[in-house]
């Protein structure tokens, strides 16, 4: 059964991720699996309620929600409230994590450039973590061991 249910979020996101990949060059591999991991395949609160599959946060009262959220910071790992942008559908979530791997953030557009640059998704994905992506030093590799768990590389032919 989970794995069915796995096998189903993948066709659902794979499809759009490659058209992305195509349109910006971001790896699909490694879209797909951050949507995994960052969305519990889709059944987070902020997946399953919000359309919101890569924790991306907002400031507009408008267009977010008020959400728990753990965080790690000065080697331990604590609960803050952070505002988390809300989306009509999965696909809007998924672009909006495609433009700010593009365009970096507001402090530093260039901030996923080596994410950008790189050829493979292990390198993107050691990338994610020193361009400052995510704060769990495991991110690298949880990322790593989804795309190769699920063969999600093959994902990837034809893009960059």
């Amino acid at each position: 059964m989970v794995q069915e249910e796995h096998n189903t979020f993948v066709k659902k996101v794979a499809p759009y991720a490659v058209q992305l990949g195509q349109e910006y060059g971001v790896l699909p591999s490694i879209t797909i699996a951050q949507a995994i991991l960052e969305s519990d395949w889709g059944n987070s609160t902020l997946a399953s309620q919000y359309n919101n599959y890569f924790g991306i946060k907002g400031e507009d009262p408008n267009n977010t929600k008020l959400l728990e959220t753990k965080e790690y910071t000065n080697g331990q790992w604590i609960t803050i409230n952070g505002r988390f942008r809300v989306y009509s559908d999965f696909r809007e979530s998924m672009k909006d994590h495609t433009k700010l791997l593009v365009n970096g953030t507001t402090w530093n557009p260039q901030q996923y450039r080596q994410v950008l640059q790189s050829k493979n998704y292990i390198d993107a994905a050691v990338a994610l973590q020193s361009d400052g992506y995510a704060t769990d030093p495991g991110y690298t590799s949880k990322i790593i061991r989804i795309i190769q768990k699920y063969n999600l590389k093959k994902y990837d032919q034809g893009i960059k």
